[in-house]
């Protein structure tokens, strides 16, 4: 079978980046946010969802609800992903999660993407296109905009 000219670059080396198999550029707008963003983007997440646990849910001792972070954390992305296209540190950094079939994340979606992100390992195993099983599950994206 003759290769594609878009399969390989001149020098050999592969053509092919994150989400070309979903349709979305190489680049720019819409196409897959790297790594580096989505770490800072869980770090920033994080931040309010301990606020919120060390104003309501500190013990006498000062100790912070691990589990209270936990259910905030959740809580927020759930809230978030439907209503403003992603989370606090994703709108942030420029990024937005999307359907990969179109249209509107629902409410399902970001729920079946948290929970799995809970878990941490789907969230560590990518595809091809550098998206986590709990992207992959969940039927969504996380691009930038």
């Amino acid at each position: 079978m003759p290769s594609d000219s878009r399969d390989s670059a001149p020098n050999g080396a592969s053509a092919d980046w994150p989400g070309r198999r979903l349709g979305l550029p190489e680049s720019g707008s819409l196409s897959i946010a790297r790594p580096g963003r989505r770490i800072v983007a869980l770090l920033i997440d994080q931040t309010p969802a301990y606020l919120l646990a060390f104003a309501f849910f500190r013990s006498p001792e000062g100790f912070i609800d691990g589990l209270a972070i936990t259910v905030i954390f959740a809580a927020l992305q759930i809230l978030f992903i439907p209503t403003i296209g992603g989370s606090i540190g994703h709108r942030l950094l420029g990024m937005r999660v999307i359907a990969i079939g179109g249209g509107w994340v629902g409410v399902w979606r970001p729920i079946v993407r948290t929970l799995l992100l809970l878990l941490v390992i789907p969230a560590l195993i990518w595809d091809a296109d550098q998206r986590g099983m709990h992207d992959k599950i969940a039927g969504t994206a996380l691009v930038r905009f």
